[in-house]
């Protein structure tokens, strides 16, 4: 199965560059478990703790917010586009 992940600007120091990378997985948890065994410190970056996304990131399956899917264990399938959307505020 291969998917279409998306890496925003700043966390491709940690891809060496790369912006788009094919990975597979069951669900979304799956697919991020394996963009983080592939580069390290991804975990850090995305995940508060294991299982539980860091509130400032965004991950949507073919432009939908996962937050209004099934968050982690929402199905993905070959094809699907994943982006990685870092939350930015300010004033």
């Amino acid at each position: 199965m291969a998917v279409k992940v998306r890496i925003p600007t700043p966390l491709r120091t940690l891809t060496n560059g790369v912006d788009i990378v094919e990975l597979g997985g069951a669900n979304i948890g799956e697919l991020l478990s394996d963009l983080c065994n592939k580069f390290a410190g991804m975990d850090k970056r995305l995940f508060k703790q294991p299982g539980e996304l860091n509130r400032f990131v965004n991950v949507y399956v073919n432009d939908e917010d996962i937050r209004f899917l099934e968050n982690l264990t929402t199905p993905i399938k070959d094809g699907d586009d994943v982006s990685i959307v870092p939350a930015i505020a300010g004033g």
